[in-house]
């Protein structure tokens, strides 16, 4: 028996997890894939992610994980009347793959048992446990007597424990050879709608210029992409020798008032799976705030007798309140520069 078995090994995950064993809970953290794994991600360490890893894990990333230009110095926005906004900040830029992976080592470090290559299929309430079903090189089950699950939208954990609907946003971008007359330090954020039916982006990593739009209806992704190459073309001389690789993937589509789904039962939701996610898909910060908060809330309860679920659900939402808040102030920001986002408006 397990005290806490977290599914997920990003930020989130690892976060909740090296919380919970420095403070002696037995801890299982399962993930899907092989580490290091690909994670499709800007691979932006803002100033508040700095702040948060050297909090959370007591040092800063280490050098592995970086890439060049490794000095992020902000972000530059172009509004959907064209109009350019610079937010200069300290940053890191970072390969995902890595960063996770050591993320994952310092919460194994601490006494949390790492197991990759494993898929949570389903979660079971039982009376005093949650049953974990699980497929590695064979089907087999775990027991916890709280999970938090953190796997992202992108697992199905959650579409089996909740019903109802779930929105996404379609991420697509292309790693290329080539040449562009923009600053390689700085991430580029478009809001034009006629390039995108969210947002579109650019940044540097390891000499690759990397283009990306998204879209809520996939059957436009390519005419978008190919809108926002032309685009880059025309205003920043963007020129393509080679594409060299592709990435899609998903990621909440966040809603008014950006609402929080905390859980089901004893199996608690943090990161994207909750709906944490800023602006541009910044979801590193929100998911370490998030994982570490529900953590703090399972040190809170007593899980050697009745757990009061009402208790734990009430720690954990007041343990992301400033958290909460923060997106909502964010997302009203961009809504101020693009109508696109005129729904997210306070």
């Amino acid at each position: 028996m397990f005290d806490v078995i977290i599914i997920g090994a990003g930020p989130t995950g690892c976060t909740a997890a090296r919380e919970l064993a420095c403070n002696g809970y037995k801890v299982l953290l399962i993930e899907k894939f092989k580490m290091p794994r690909n994670k499709s991600c800007s691979g932006i360490l803002i100033k508040k992610s700095m702040n948060l890893v050297r909090q959370y894990f007591g040092e800063d990333a280490p050098d592995f994980t970086m890439c060049a230009p490794t000095d992020n110095r902000g972000m530059i926005f172009t509004s959907d009347k064209g109009h350019e906004y610079r937010f200069e900040q300290e940053g890191l830029n970072i390969w995902r793959s890595s960063f996770d992976y050591w993320l994952a080592t310092k919460a194994a470090e601490t006494g949390a048992e790492l197991r990759d290559g494993t898929t949570a299929l389903s979660c079971e309430e039982q009376e005093n446990y949650v049953l974990v079903n699980l497929k590695g090189t064979s089907f087999y089950s775990e027991k916890a007597k709280i999970v938090i699950l953190c796997d992202g939208v992108v697992g199905s954990v959650k579409r089996k424990l909740v019903h109802a609907p779930q929105r996404y946003i379609t991420t697509y971008q292309t790693f290329n050879k080539g040449s562009i007359d923009l600053d390689h330090h700085y991430f580029y954020a478009y809001l034009q709608p006629h390039l995108s039916e969210y947002d579109a982006w650019f940044n540097v990593k390891d000499g690759y210029l990397i283009f990306g739009v998204s879209v809520k209806d996939t059957s436009k992704l390519e005419n978008y992409y190919s809108e926002f190459i032309a685009y880059m073309g025309k205003h920043h001389n963007a020129k393509i020798e080679k594409q060299e690789k592709t990435e899609k993937w998903l990621m909440p589509h966040i809603m008014s008032g950006c609402p929080i789904e905390y859980g089901n039962g004893k199996v608690l939701f943090a990161g994207e799976t909750a709906g944490f996610l800023n602006p541009m898909g910044e979801g590193i910060s929100a998911g370490m705030e998030s994982g570490y908060a529900a953590a703090k809330a399972i040190e809170e309860i007593d899980l050697n007798s009745d757990i009061d679920m009402v208790e734990l659900y009430t720690f954990y939402q007041n343990n992301t309140f400033a958290l909460k808040n923060y997106m909502e102030r964010q997302w009203n920001f961009v809504a101020n520069m693009s109508e696109t986002f005129n729904y997210m408006k306070l």
